[in-house]
């Protein structure tokens, strides 16, 4: 009877899920050459078997003083297959180990490593020093236990690292939109939040990862402090439309009154009125500069009209009056030659026919209005008193009073003298004169309380 044969058993090889030893073995970033099946020779077959045997039907390794069964014995040389699964168990260990010095490992890919290998060593399926490739790998592992902790503490300070920029993303954001509205610069401090965005995802790609509730509750934060921010901004700026709205309704207003005004030739009253509306403009407020400058433009164009004509207007009348200024000049030096009074009488009734022909002149440009009526009220005044100096003059309070008058205009004489020489040394024309019609008031008022007092 023939011994039926043996169903072949599958060939011993590395865990489900673990790449192939030669793809590992070549990887780019290994600092050591680690080995692997295929450059595994005869000899290093032959001792890996040396530590096998074949006890009916079964495989087992010789680990120190006891036996292990490793699996099934088939084929014409049972041994081998299971003595090169022991040096691709070596050259796992080894990778793992080469890897360790590379930064592509994470604490789960450690763990995962020493999960997988470990098995392997605690129920072998090779045949080959298995007590040397458990020592081995117990120095492998410590080393590997040592980098996991130094890999951990490195991405924990990472964590803490990455958690503390966004942090201080979140705190800018919210500093902004914390300001009191008079302190924002809504383009700064926009610009300044969309480059906080910026970071923020820059952040997310660049930087370490942190816990998702932490990062959840950064970006709930660092939402609302936007959102606050935008909605603030949006109301400013629609309240700020709103009055520039108001402001340029009520500047247009004012121009549309101004171009009415421009065609008006009631000088005196027009001018009063422009006065008025540069006030009203003045208290408006400020609205949008573009429209603002367009309205002020038309505003000062109108104002500008009606003043130039103005002036067209007075600079035609005072060249048409220049002609009476002769006669109403030639008036006042006839009545100033009354001073001093000597006949008060007398100089009353030539005062009277005089000032008829002051008004019969007429009219004279603008610029000699006020010297001539000045001059022509300091004869008048000194008339006058003359006239209450001779009523009173028995009157010794009168006296008193003269004699207190005769001395400040004394001393009003004086000063008036100094200035008319300081007028005449730095020529000025303008307070010379002025000096002079001042000093000869003065000395006739001065002659008519002299002879109160006398």
């Amino acid at each position: 009877m023939t011994t039926p044969k043996p169903k072949p058993t599958p060939k011993p090889g590395p865990r489900p899920g673990t790449p192939s030893p030669v793809v590992l073995a070549q990887h780019a970033t290994h600092p050591v050459k680690v080995p692997v099946v295929a450059e595994v020779t005869d000899e290093q077959v032959e001792t890996a078997k040396g530590f096998g045997a074949i006890e009916g039907e079964s495989v087992v390794v010789t680990i120190g003083d006891e036996k292990v069964n490793v699996g099934a014995a088939t084929g014409d040389d049972p041994l081998a297959p299971y003595a090169k699964a022991f040096y691709e168990l070596s050259a796992s260990i080894e990778r793992f180990h080469a890897r360790l010095a590379s930064a592509e490992l994470s604490p789960k890919d450690i763990d995962d490593s020493i999960g997988a290998l470990s098995p392997q060593l605690e129920t072998p399926a090779v045949v080959g020093d298995v007590a040397a490739l458990r020592t081995r790998f117990a120095e492998v592992e410590k080393e590997a236990l040592e980098a996991r902790e130094r890999i951990q503490a490195e991405r924990d300070a990472a964590r803490a690292e990455a958690l503390a920029a966004r942090e201080e993303i979140v705190v800018k954001a919210e500093a902004i939109a914390a300001k009191p509205e008079a302190q924002v610069h809504w383009k700064n401090d926009t610009a300044e939040l969309r480059a906080l965005l910026d970071t923020w995802k820059e952040a997310q790609r660049s930087n370490a990862r942190i816990a998702k509730d932490a990062e959840r509750e950064l970006w709930k934060r660092f939402t609302a402090a936007r959102s606050g921010f935008e909605k603030a901004r949006k109301h400013h700026f629609a309240q700020l439309d709103k009055d520039n709205a108001q402001v340029a309704g009520r500047k247009e207003d004012l121009v549309a009154q101004a171009e009415r005004l421009a065609e008006s030739s009631d000088w005196d009253r027009t001018a009063r009125a422009f006065k008025d509306l540069m006030g009203e403009w003045k208290t408006a407020g400020r609205g949008r500069r573009s429209v603002d400058d367009a309205l002020w433009k038309r505003f000062q164009t109108a104002q500008d009209a009606f003043f130039d004509a103005r002036r067209s207007a007075s600079d035609a009348e005072d060249e048409a009056l220049a002609g009476n200024v002769e006669a109403k000049e030639a008036a006042v030096v006839e009545a100033e030659a009354l001073l001093p009074l000597t006949d008060l009488d007398n100089a009353k009734r030539q005062l009277r026919a005089i000032q008829d022909r002051f008004e019969d002149a007429g009219r004279v440009p603008r610029a000699d209005v006020a010297r001539l009526n000045k001059r022509m009220g300091v004869v008048e005044k000194a008339v006058r008193d003359a006239e209450d100096a001779q009523w009173n003059s028995r009157n010794p309070e009168l006296e008193r009073r003269a004699t207190g008058a005769a001395a400040q205009l004394e001393a009003a004489i004086g000063e008036l003298e100094a200035d008319l020489a300081a007028a005449k040394e730095a020529g000025d024309k303008r307070k010379v004169k002025e000096a002079e019609e001042a000093l000869a008031a003065r000395r006739a008022w001065l002659e008519q309380i002299q002879g109160v007092v006398s």
